[in-house]
């Protein structure tokens, strides 16, 4: 019979790695993401193993033998919705994460209602329509949440492009802001985990050290701080 780790095994591994200051922010934060393609399930995973204490996953969509190209899904997960399956996924990184899942298509009128109780929010959508509604809804309602958003990671190009910018006192942009998937030829793993893999990284220095940056030009450049 398969032993089940505890709580509290799994807490001490991570304070092992982290140090237990650190590990008791990263388990008080709640961070929400919006879209769980490339992008947000890789983000989910990212923060699941670093030890972020509360998940908010939000996408209406179910996957498809299309997604597994970049996402976090398996053949098993055909069919199910995002929501379910990446719980289940991440549930077995860490049985005792605290995950809430809305499965829902997010809008103009119930972003306030989905986003009211999350101190940080991940944009990870696919359509620049959707990308905007939401960008251009939490800095009207939550102008004092944290919000990570993305733009620019399709094809296989040069990773160094992809950065992170610093657009206004709490809104943080990554990507390279300029590749079109249809130009670049569609989205592969390698890219996309890479700017999820900026937007997680940035979420743990904010939860870790808050304003961590310093502007170096007039576009807003910054440099980051290592934790």
């Amino acid at each position: 019979m398969e032993k089940r780790i505890s709580r509290e095994e799994i807490r001490e591994a991570l304070c092992r790695r982290h140090t237990r200051r650190v590990q008791e922010k990263l388990e008080q934060a709640r961070v929400a993401i919006a879209g769980l393609g490339g992008l947000g399930s890789s983000i989910a995973v990212n923060l699941a193993r670093a030890g972020v204490g509360h998940l908010h996953l939000v996408d209406f969509d179910r996957v498809d033998l299309t997604n597994l190209n970049r996402q976090q899904y398996r053949l098993c997960h055909l069919g199910q919705f995002k929501t379910e399956a990446l719980r289940k996924e991440l549930l077995e990184i860490n049985p005792w994460l605290d995950i809430m899942v809305d499965c829902v298509k997010v809008t103009e009128e119930n972003l306030r209602e989905l986003f009211a109780k999350d101190s940080m929010i991940c944009e990870a959508f696919d359509v620049p329509e959707c990308k905007a509604m939401l960008v251009n809804g939490i800095l009207e309602y939550f102008p004092d949440k944290i919000l990570v958003a993305a733009s620019g990671m399709a094809g296989y190009g040069d990773s160094n492009q992809i950065r992170t910018r610093k657009i206004t006192s709490h809104f943080y942009l990554c990507g390279d802001e300029k590749t079109d998937v249809d130009a670049a030829g569609g989205l592969m793993a390698p890219r996309v985990a890479i700017c999820a893999g900026h937007q997680a990284n940035l979420i743990l220095q904010l939860i870790l050290q808050g304003e961590i940056w310093k502007e170096t030009s007039k576009s807003a450049i910054i440099d980051t701080v290592n934790v």
